[in-house]
C-alpha cells in the first residue's frame, strides 16, 4: 500500500481558518497560528453575541411597554398582569410595536388590564 502524506490535508485545513480570518489585522489573519486563535476565539463570542442579543432585545421591548404603560397610568408589571387576568395572550415583541406604532390599540388594552385589576 502507498505511503500518504498529509500535506494536502493540512493545507486545507489551514485554508479554512484563514478564510475565515480575512479581514483581521496583521498576523491575525496572515499566519495560521494566530489565526486559529482568533478565529477560535470570535467564533466563541458570535455564538454568546446571538444569545446576547435576544437579551437585549427583550429589555428593549420591556422599556418600550412599560412607558407606553405608564402614560395611560399602569406600571408595566400591572399592566402585564391585567392582560393575564384577561386572557390576552400577546408576546412582548407584539405589545411593544403597538405601544410604538399603534397608540390607541395599546391604550384599548391598557383599559382592559386596569379593568381586570381593579
Amino acid at each position: 500500500m502507498a505511503r500518504v502524506k498529509g500535506g494536502l490535508g493540512a493545507k486545507k485545513k489551514h485554508n479554512r481558518t484563514l478564510k475565515l480570518a480575512k479581514g483581521y489585522r496583521g498576523a491575525r489573519s496572515k499566519q495560521y497560528r494566530v489565526a486559529k486563535q482568533s478565529v477560535m476565539r470570535a467564533l466563541t463570542s458570535s455564538y454568546a453575541g446571538r444569545k446576547e442579543r435576544k437579551r437585549q432585545f427583550r429589555q428593549l421591548w420591556i422599556a418600550r411597554i412599560n412607558a407606553a404603560a405608564r402614560m395611560n397610568g399602569l406600571s408595566y408589571s400591572r399592566f402585564m398582569y391585567g392582560l393575564k387576568l384577561a386572557g390576552v395572550e400577546m408576546n412582548r415583541k407584539m405589545l411593544a410595536e403597538m405601544a410604538v406604532n399603534d397608540a390607541e390599540g395599546f391604550a384599548t388594552l391598557a383599559e382592559l388590564a386596569k379593568t381586570k385589576i381593579a
